[in-house]
């Protein structure tokens, strides 16, 4: 550091960070300490496993600008103690060694920020529920990597500023320069790269996707190779109803903890999609790992979480992922340290209707045994098919239908009656005082309450419930999507053929 710039036999500075578990954000306290004296640099307060990683970026960072520990005993107490440094904590670090040594103060200001060798500023994971945090605990300042800059003008009610490397902050601490704010240009919205109006045809298939919308009920599509089955699932976040702020911040921010979001990316104005491979881990599908990262079930949360070829799934990781679905989040423990993310998604399953998948084509001729189709069955109806409200059974394509020019609806005309029909779930659970403002979740007394079919549908819902052997679970699915059908429809009494749709569309594969 050439001279010393200062006389005083001890310098002091503080500057406050933030530590991550899961969407939880907590103030790190970084205390430095510098004495003139012989050549130290001392990190205390860190986990073993990053110490030198930071003590090394940080040194060479400071050196870029100027700054050597020669002659000077440096200390920097970290706490609480034994958190381990995912680079959030490198800039505010050396900013409070150049605040000590400028005699500065930088109050009620969050940094965070991993640096590089050459004194750059890179961008880290999970910035928007970091200043989330920070503002909830009264922070009005922040200062964050400028590669991080869209994300980072997401967090509403801050004064945040970014920054691309460590000279820049150094010249604002000095009161050289001022440090540019975080804000997003304005960007037309681009119309979505899918669409309802891409399915030809497929009327049954549409229908049940805006019937599991308008509810959010999950569904098991069945049907052969190349029904369409992936490609109406993918559709269906864009009839979803639009999502409120809170929303969006939630799901962007467990994106950003994921590390998914790229440097133009703000706030998340799409609901997810997420659609992983049978062969995927507990740790993958439900969040682990070290450290630990949200799972498909959480980045799938607010939208639409897709398992195709479900008899593929481990039968152990879809249990694990039937705890999560029925807790409304994922529960991640390691030692003392307890992890949660949101996980509520839409659940869409599918499957052939045997391991050849043309069971029932009337044109293309099945080459299963009879065992092998019971052992089909056995392993699609496992723990997570108990969550399913709706099923479908997905005809071929109608190959004379893909030519030809009649327009479908498009998601927009959907999703306008979706939003309609939640629009009157939400005012009759306000109304009415129930638990749940969604059909999907109504418990057995609300559901008698406001579902109760009348006299003729009543007729229609026990003569199911006769011939098909519906059990008490399978009537009450039934009669919480015709609730739902009777939304779509505007109205307030569940009739018969409410009732009758919705016993079509009782979830009974794999029971037989």
């Amino acid at each position: 550091m050439g001279k010393h710039p200062q006389s005083e036999k001890c310098l002091r500075s503080e500057v406050l960070s933030i530590s991550l578990t899961g969407l939880v954000a907590s103030l790190v306290s970084i205390v430095v300490t510098v004495e003139t004296g012989t050549s130290l640099f001392q990190l205390v307060g860190l986990a073993e496993v990053s110490l030198r990683e930071t003590r090394l970026r940080v040194l060479s960072a400071l050196a870029q600008v100027g700054l050597h520990i020669d002659g000077y005993s440096i200390k920097v107490q970290i706490s609480p103690a034994g958190l381990r440094n995912e680079g959030f904590f490198d800039l505010a670090i050396a900013t409070a060694v150049i605040l000590a040594l400028e005699k500065k103060t930088l109050p009620g200001t969050v940094v965070l920020g991993e640096l590089s060798l050459s004194g750059g500023v890179r961008p880290v994971r999970g910035v928007l529920p970091a200043l989330r945090g920070a503002a909830s605990k009264g922070i009005q300042h922040v200062i964050v990597p400028r590669a991080n800059l869209a994300e980072a003008a997401s967090a509403p009610d801050l004064d945040v500023r970014v920054a691309g490397n460590l000279n820049a902050v150094q010249d604002y601490l000095r009161g050289a320069c001022e440090i540019e704010r975080a804000s997003v240009p304005f960007r037309p919205k681009q119309p979505g790269a899918l669409d309802l109006s891409d399915m030809r045809g497929m009327p049954s298939t549409r229908r049940a996707i805006e019937i599991a919308a308008a509810g959010q009920h999950s569904i098991l599509f069945i049907g052969p190779p190349g029904a369409g089955i992936t490609m109406a699932s993918r559709r269906i976040p864009t009839i979803l109803p639009p999502m409120f702020v809170d929303e969006a911040l939630e799901v962007t921010s467990i994106h950003s903890v994921a590390g998914l979001l790229n440097s133009e990316q703000g706030l998340a104005t799409n609901r997810p999609f997420r659609a992983p491979h049978h062969s995927v881990a507990p740790a993958g599908l439900v969040g682990g790992g070290e450290p630990v990262r949200p799972g498909e079930v959480s980045l799938a949360h607010g939208g639409v979480l897709f398992l195709d070829e479900l008899p593929e799934f481990r039968r152990s990781s879809l249990a694990l992922l039937e705890t999560t679905l029925a807790q409304g989040e994922a529960v991640i423990v390691r030692g003392q340290n307890r992890t949660v993310f949101p996980a509520r998604p839409l659940l869409v399953l599918a499957t052939h209707a045997c391991p050849c998948g043309f069971y029932g084509d009337a044109k293309r001729r099945c080459t299963c045994s009879v065992e092998q189709i019971r052992r089909h069955r056995e392993r699609v109806h496992g723990p997570l098919f108990e969550r399913v409200d709706m099923q479908i059974v997905v005809p071929p394509v109608d190959v004379a239908q893909l030519g030809s020019k009649a327009k479908s609806e498009n998601s927009e005309t959907v999703r306008n009656r979706v939003v309609a029909a939640r629009t009157i779930q939400h005012a009759r659970a306000a109304r009415q005082k129930v638990a749940s403002s969604l059909n999907t979740a109504l418990n057995h007394r609300d559901l008698e309450r406001i579902a109760a079919p009348d006299a003729q549908g009543k007729r229609t819902l026990e003569q199911a419930v006769e011939r098909l052997g519906l059990s008490a679970t399978l009537r009450a699915k039934v009669l919480r999507v015709a609730r739902t059908i009777a939304d779509l429809d505007g109205s307030e009494i569940v009739r018969a053929p409410h009732v009758a749709e919705a016993v079509l569309l009782a979830p009974v594969f794999g029971r037989g």
